[in-house]
């Protein structure tokens, strides 16, 4: 019979985000979102810049990631990340701030631009203001 929770532990270098019991997984892998079920085959990847969502029930819940790992065993989803944000910590006008900063790099680029550093910036205040506006009221 399989199981009908699998754990789900997010950590970054800082701290422990999250460690729940939850009903599935959703997080973006290096080619493309994929789905975690309980009882998943093992599977070693990496994970983007992107968001998180897992459901507890019916309630869904999303947290912004940046580059990082997964494991996942058959009761257990390991995600290590450099940063990770839940909606509600999200402060939204900071994330828009650092938007018009990415995106103002990108106009007026500089000689010496790191196009994926500028990139990963960019993409990072995208996924942040979008998370912000799924917080569970």
């Amino acid at each position: 019979m399989l199981p009908k929770r699998i754990r789900l532990e997010l950590v970054t270098p800082e701290r422990r985000v999250l460690r729940e019991e939850v009903q599935e997984v959703v997080l973006p892998g290096s080619e493309g979102y994929f789905g975690v079920l309980p009882g998943h085959a093992p599977l070693l990847s990496m994970v983007e810049i992107g968001e998180v969502m897992y459901r507890k029930g019916t309630e869904k819940h999303y947290i912004a990631i940046s580059g990082g790992f997964v494991e996942v065993l058959s009761e257990t989803v390991s995600v290590l990340v450099e940063t990770a944000e839940k909606a509600e910590e999200i402060d939204l006008e900071r994330a828009r701030s650092s938007l018009r900063r990415a995106e103002e790099r990108f106009r007026k680029p500089p000689a010496d631009l790191d196009f994926q550093r500028s990139r990963g910036s960019l993409q990072k205040a995208l996924i942040r203001i979008q998370i912000s506006r799924r917080r569970v009221p």
